[in-house]
């Protein structure tokens, strides 16, 4: 996979646009740091590679989200504990 700075995609765009043809992906960098991705759709896999993307999201949200739980030691909570805290969150909404 190749890293492009944003300094090289705002001066060598259509060099860029012309390589993710091939490259397929590329990973746009700030200050040697990524910031984005850049990925070679067209008309025919443009929905596919929406759905794909945003599933890859969801998967990272929730696996950050129980390394927070395993953080907080909510890891061992019973399945019972687990449904109270459930009903209490609903109880507020209620509310």
């Amino acid at each position: 996979m190749r890293f492009i700075s944003v300094r090289d995609l705002r001066g060598k765009s259509a060099e860029v646009w012309r390589d993710l043809v091939n490259e397929r992906e590329m990973v746009v960098t700030s200050n040697g740091r990524p910031i984005a991705i850049l990925a070679a759709v067209d008309e025919s896999n443009l929905e596919a590679a929406l759905r794909a993307f945003r599933r890859a999201r969801a998967a990272d949200a929730v696996a950050t989200l129980q390394r927070a739980s395993v953080a907080r030691g909510g890891d061992d909570l019973t399945p019972e504990a687990v449904e109270a805290e459930v009903a209490a969150v609903r109880g507020k909404r209620r509310r």
